[in-house]
């Protein structure tokens, strides 16, 4: 019985080395190796300070930038996740006359809100828009941050520079990474 017990604590130790040490090293290793971005977060850097990662969404309310979907756990990568909220359910129904009554206030009327704007997106941490809802801000930010005609338009062309098409040329459909394209306006 005793040689059992030994054998069983010494391959524990074993598994416990390799799933948990040496096999962790190795891909983490692979990753930065193959896909060094992406394996460090896809940090995004300004003035060489860490302003976001072009992997997950931020909380924004700011009326002289572009704004994320909104997030069900609040662009926190712990919990994450949708709110499971149905369209019979008041809670989500409520949520969604507060974000309309938000871009009201801010963009002086609801009638061009994208729906992707209204409703929270399913993992709480996308980082992307549809350039059709990049664009809808734009007369937002460019009252605020009170842009000539010239600015606005160069604002547009920086929306169509930033659009990414579909993965793979079908999967999904063309978006703009906030973050980035939020970084890129500042420029004007």
């Amino acid at each position: 019985m005793r040689k059992i017990f030994i054998k069983a604590i010494m391959l524990f130790m074993a598994l416990t080395v390799l799933t948990g040490l040496i096999y962790p090293l190795a891909v983490t290793g692979i990753a930065n190796l193959f896909f060094p971005v992406t394996a460090q977060g896809s940090l995004v850097i300004r003035d060489r300070v860490i302003v976001g990662s072009g992997l997950l969404a931020q909380k924004n309310d700011s009326p002289f930038y572009l704004w994320s979907r909104p997030s069900a756990s609040e662009y926190s990568t712990w919990p994450s996740g949708a709110s499971n909220l149905g369209p019979a359910s008041k809670v989500l129904r409520d949520q969604m006359s507060d974000r309309r009554r938000d871009w009201r206030i801010q963009n002086g009327t609801d009638k061009d809100m994208p729906l992707e704007l209204l409703t929270a997106s399913g993992s709480g941490l996308d980082p992307h828009i549809s350039p059709e809802a990049a664009a809808r801000q734009l007369d937002r930010i460019a009252r605020k941050r009170k842009w000539s005609a010239k600015q606005t338009r160069s604002a547009k062309q920086i929306v169509d520079r930033f659009t990414e098409p579909p993965v793979l040329g079908f999967l999904g459909q063309p978006r703009v990474n906030i973050l980035l394209l939020n970084l890129a306006l500042d420029g004007i």
